[in-house]
C-alpha cells in the first residue's frame, strides 16, 4: 500500500529532517508521495524545502513524489497521515510572547507561562479549521501534531474538534531517553523511563536499563552529571541533591521555570538585554539555515538544524506513523486521552505517557496516583491547561484572565490583567475570537 503525507507547515525549518525520515524508512513505511503545505507568507521558504525536499529524495534514489502547496484542502485528498507544525504569526509573535513577560518581571517563553497561553490563543482556532478540513476530506487520516503547546493543543482537537485519530507528539521524552543513556553509558533503545505528567511537565518514575531498575543511580550521577542536558532552546541549569532524593523523580528541563524560577528569570533577562530574547536569536538561526537550504549542491539534512531547539520532533513523528502503519505494538511516548492512566486527572485530560503504540492509535500504560510532591502541581497545570482552551475557543476576556492568573508563572491578579491586556492587543490581528 502506498501512502500520502501531508506536512502543514511544510516551509518550516525542520520539514528536511521529516523527509529525511521518510526516506529512511522506505522499506518499512511506503510513503510515496508528501505534499507540503503553507500559507501565502511562506510560499519563499515552502518553496525552498520543497527544492530541497526534492533533492534530498533524488540523492537517495527513493521512490517519493513531492510536491507543495497553498491550498490545504486540495493537499488532503487521500492523505493517510497529517503533520501539523504551524507557527501563527511566526517568530515575530514568538518574540512579543518573550519580550513582553520580561518587560513585567515574568518569564518569558513560547510554550509556558504568558506566551505559552499566548500561543494557545493564536493556534488552537487554526488547528481547529484544519482538523475540520481532515474530518471532510480525508476522515480516517492521523493527525501528528507537534504544533507547541503540543498538549494543550492536542486536548483542543480531541475534545473540541469532530477528529478524533489525533495524537501529540514531543521531543523531551526522546531527549531525556537519550540524556539518560549518555548518563548511564547505555544505548538509547535500552533505556526505558516511565514518566508521569503532561507535555513541558513530565518527570521521570522509574528508569530501566534492558530491564533492570537504574533508577538510584540516575538519581546519584544526574546530581554531579555536568554535561548539557536540555534542548537548544534552553539555558542548562542543575538540579539539588534536595530536590532529586527528596522528590525522587527525574525531572525533565522545562521544570526549570517551575522550580528554579527567580534564577532563570534572572539569566532570562541577562540574555535578553546581551542577545534579545531566544525568538530573535532563532530568528538569525533560521536566517542561515535557510540560506543553507538554498544551496543547490546540498541534497541531505544540515547537521545545523540540530542547534534548533525542537530538533529531533520529525524523528519522533516518522517513528510514530511507521508504528501505527505497521501495527508495531512498541511503546512510545505520546500525548494521548488519560483514559484512567493517571487515576487523580479527568479520562478526557491530555497527558504525555508511554503508550502501545497499534494501528488503532496509542493505548496508554496505567501509571495510577501522581506521586504526592508534584501532584498538586501536575492538577494546577492541567486546570490551566483547560482554561486555556476555554479562552482560545471562547474568545472571553474573563476566560482568557482566569488562564493567565492561574498559571504558575503569574499568579498574581493584579499583574495577570497588565500582561494580559498588553499581550491580547499586541497579537490582535491574530486573535480574531477576541473582540477587542
Amino acid at each position: 500500500m502506498a501512502l500520502k503525507l501531508v506536512i502543514i507547515g511544510g516551509g518550516s525549518s525542520y520539514t528536511p529532517e521529516i523527509i529525511e525520515g521518510i526516506i529512511q524508512r522506505q522499506d518499512t513505511f511506503p510513503v510515496n508521495e508528501i505534499v507540503l503545505v503553507d500559507i501565502e507568507p511562506g510560499k519563499h521558504k515552502l518553496e525552498t524545502i520543497g527544492y530541497l525536499g526534492k533533492r534530498m529524495i533524488h540523492q537517495a534514489n527513493a521512490n517519493i513524489k513531492l510536491s507543495w502547496t497553498l491550498n490545504r484542502k486540495e493537499a488532503l485528498v487521500n492523505a493517510n497521515f497529517i503533520a501539523t507544525q504551524i507557527r501563527v504569526g511566526g517568530l515575530k509573535a514568538r518574540a512579543i510572547d518573550e519580550r513582553i513577560p520580561l518587560k513585567h518581571g515574568f518569564i518569558g517563553q513560547e510554550t509556558n507561562g504568558a506566551g505559552g497561553i499566548m500561543k494557545a490563543f493564536r493556534t488552537i482556532p487554526v488547528l481547529m479549521e484544519i482538523a475540520k478540513d481532515v474530518q471532510e476530506i480525508c476522515p480516517d487520516a492521523w493527525i501528528i501534531n507537534f504544533t507547541n503547546p503540543a498538549g494543550i493543543v492536542t486536548e483542543a482537537l480531541l475534545n473540541y474538534s469532530r477528529h478524533e485519530k489525533v495524537i501529540g507528539v514531543c521531543n523531551i521524552p526522546f531527549n531525556t531517553q537519550h540524556s539518560t543513556a549518555e548518563l548511564l553509558n547505555a544505548k538509547p533503545e535500552e533505556v526505558q523511563i516511565e514518566f508521569i505528567g503532561l507535555n513541558h511537565f513530565i518527570f521521570g518514575k522509574k528508569i530501566l536499563v534492558d530491564g533492570e531498575n537504574r533508577t538510584e543511580e540516575v538519581f546519584d550521577r544526574l546530581i554531579n552529571w555536568e554535561a548539557n542536558y536540555t534542548p537548544a532552546n534552553i539555558m542548562p541549569l542543575n538540579w539539588s541533591r534536595t530536590f532529586i532524593q527528596s522528590t525522587k523523580l527525574l525531572p525533565n528541563p522545562y521544570h526549570q521555570y517551575y522550580f528554579q524560577t527567580e534564577t532563570v528569570l534572572q539569566k532570562d533577562l541577562h540574555a535578553y538585554k546581551e542577545n534579545g530574547t531566544r525568538a530573535e536569536v532563532v530568528q538569525q538561526l533560521e536566517e542561515s539555515l535557510f540560506d543553507l537550504y538554498q544551496q543547490p549542491e546540498l541534497n541531505i539534512k544540515p547537521k545545523e538544524l540540530e542547534k534548533r531547539g525542537g530538533a529531533f520532533y520529525s524523528k519522533v513523528a516518522c517513528s510514530l506513523m511507521d508504528s501505527i502503519y505497521n501495527n508495531k505494538n512498541d511503546i512510545q511516548t505520546v500525548n494521548t486521552h488519560n483514559h484512567g492512566t493517571i487515576t487523580d486527572l479527568p479520562n478526557d485530560a491530555v497527558i504525555e505517557a508511554n503508550c502501545v503504540i497499534t494501528k488503532g492509535g496509542p493505548k496508554p500504560i496505567s501509571i495510577g496516583k501522581i506521586p504526592a510532591p508534584v501532584k498538586g502541581m501536575i492538577q494546577n497545570m492541567k486546570a490551566m491547561e483547560e482554561l486555556t482552551i476555554q479562552a482560545a475557543l471562547s474568545g472571553k476576556y474573563e476566560d482568557a484572565y482566569n488562564a493567565f492568573v492561574m498559571n504558575p508563572l503569574i499568579q498574581d491578579e493584579k499583574k495577570a490583567k497588565v500582561l494580559l491586556d498588553e499581550l491580547l492587543e499586541a497579537h490582535k490581528s491574530f486573535l480574531p475570537q477576541f473582540k477587542l
